[in-house]
């Protein structure tokens, strides 16, 4: 039986960075992984929807040409090169991960891990795997970074043809002429987003009464606008009843929050995408031969991401909300460096954790909303600056968006900052950096920003919560 002083057990964004910041410490460390290193957000995630993003942001401006003085005569996009580009994205970033671990002198065992109790794990070989035999090993600590997958309904499971997975609708075959999207988070509105950018009527419907619920009220509403004015029909406190398949596709029936309990609105599409949250990957881990609690699917940890088993911890989605794949990796260094002792090391803040949307328009936040912020007590000074207002913003043609920033009125803490326009998913790198050093309002609007930059908008919003704003 091999020993390691680390075995992780997940080889994606949590799980290979643990494993790394485990191997430059001096640990032996083995990561073993069922599918593909760089796990969902390599593979079937982050990467490749922004890819295929990519390509419909190019479309969108081809649309757009002639107010840049430039003439398209005709133009038309390749379905399956579109794809291929964003599978072939994903295959060289897992390349690159199997590069690291094998840098790093970490070793990758393919295979399916059960938790056997003190510290002892069984490999049960998958049919990709190098090694066709069950395996055991020993380990002096585990870490768990399994993820989560799409959470699915009874009666709405995707089937690959009527109901999409995010699988599916990264990998269409056809395009459809007409597509429903239920959930109106990230994932529901960047799929949104993408089809619609390639010509597809789409239309998203949410249980909740805002598009992208957990940001701010205010972006939350700019964002459904914009999104409704790009053509996406979307409908806010509704549900998906059942739905009926026929040759030509589906009829969703949907219920209003508005009409009374038996309403019956009915919708006709070739296809729609279930993204409608996630739940923890914990089948077979044998957590049962363990003391670790679970929490609506997810693992019970602390804040240095122990479980209740000693020496197992877990990371990542698996450890619950927010599902994000920066998240991921914090933990997992965070996790790590408590283990091996090193001083100086502290829990993570999930008010310092970024949330990005992308798509058109992308929307970023850090922090307390609005709303958060005044339930939890503070005395507000919220500025806002138009990106229409942005000398920027207009030479680059991107002129919708907003920079909404939140401080305590009493001692100037940025407390929240949401963001919504062109980029502003690099944008908000500037505000999470501002927070994790204890930022003042004073020592924000002291900061020299470049012009033009859209980044000028980010001052004017802070200018603007003290009544200093210059360009509005």
């Amino acid at each position: 039986m091999k020993s390691f002083d680390l075995v992780v057990v997940g080889g994606g964004p949590g799980g290979y960075v643990a494993g790394i910041r485990a191997a430059q410490l001096g640990m032996s460390v083995a990561v073993v992984e069922a599918e593909d290193l760089g796990g969902v957000c390599l593979n079937w995630g982050c990467i490749p929807t922004k890819a295929l993003l990519k390509s419909a942001e190019l479309i969108d401006k081809i649309k757009q040409a002639d107010k840049y003085g430039i003439t398209v005569s005709n133009y038309s996009f390749d379905l399956d090169k579109i794809v291929q580009r964003s599978r072939q994205v994903a295959s060289n970033l897992n390349q690159g991960i199997s590069h690291l671990l094998k840098k790093n002198n970490i070793s990758v065992i393919s295979g399916t891990a059960t938790l056997l109790g003190n510290g002892k794990l069984s490999i049960a070989a998958t049919a990709s795997s190098k090694n066709k035999a069950s395996d055991k090993v020993q380990a002096k600590h585990i870490i768990i970074a399994t993820g989560a997958n799409p959470r699915s309904i009874p009666g709405l499971e995707p089937d690959g043809k009527f109901i999409w997975s995010a699988r599916d609708a990264m990998t269409p075959k056809n395009l459809p002429k007409s597509l429903l999207v239920m959930g109106a988070g990230a994932i529901g509105m960047e799929f949104a987003s993408f089809y619609n950018s390639l010509g597809v009527k789409v239309t998203v419907v949410e249980a909740l009464n805002y598009v992208l619920p957990v940001e701010d009220e205010e972006i939350s509403n700019f964002a459904a606008k914009a999104f409704t004015k790009r053509g996406i029909d979307i409908k806010l406190d509704t549900k998906v009843l059942k739905i009926e398949r026929h040759k030509g596709g589906l009829t969703v029936h949907l219920n209003s929050g508005q009409n009374s309990a038996d309403a019956d609105q009915q919708l006709k599409v070739e296809c729609m995408i279930s993204a409608v949250g996630v739940v923890g990957n914990t089948q077979s881990l044998g957590l049962e031969n363990t003391a670790i609690e679970l929490e609506n699917s997810f693992i019970k940890v602390d804040q240095w991401q122990a479980t209740h088993e000693a020496n197992v911890y877990a990371i990542g989605d698996v450890a619950g909300a927010p599902c994000l794949a920066h998240k991921a990796s914090h933990e997992g260094i965070i996790c790590v460096e408590k283990i091996h002792g090193l001083e100086h090391v502290h829990p993570l803040s999930k008010d310092l954790i970024p949330g990005c949307t992308y798509g058109s328009p992308q929307v970023a936040s850090v922090g307390l909303t609005e709303n958060k912020a005044l339930a939890a007590g503070h005395t507000l000074k919220v500025g806002r600056f138009p990106l229409s207002a942005s000398g920027m913003a207009v030479a680059s043609g991107d002129t919708e968006g907003l920079i909404k920033t939140i401080f305590d009125a009493d001692t100037g803490e940025l407390l929240g900052a949401h963001l919504i326009g062109a980029d502003v998913t690099e944008l908000i790198q500037g505000f999470v950096v501002a927070k994790n050093m204890e930022t003042t309002e004073q020592e924000l609007m002291d900061t020299v920003f470049a012009h033009p930059s859209i980044s000028e908008a980010m001052h004017e919003s802070v200018l603007d919560a003290y009544t200093r704003a210059i360009h509005i």
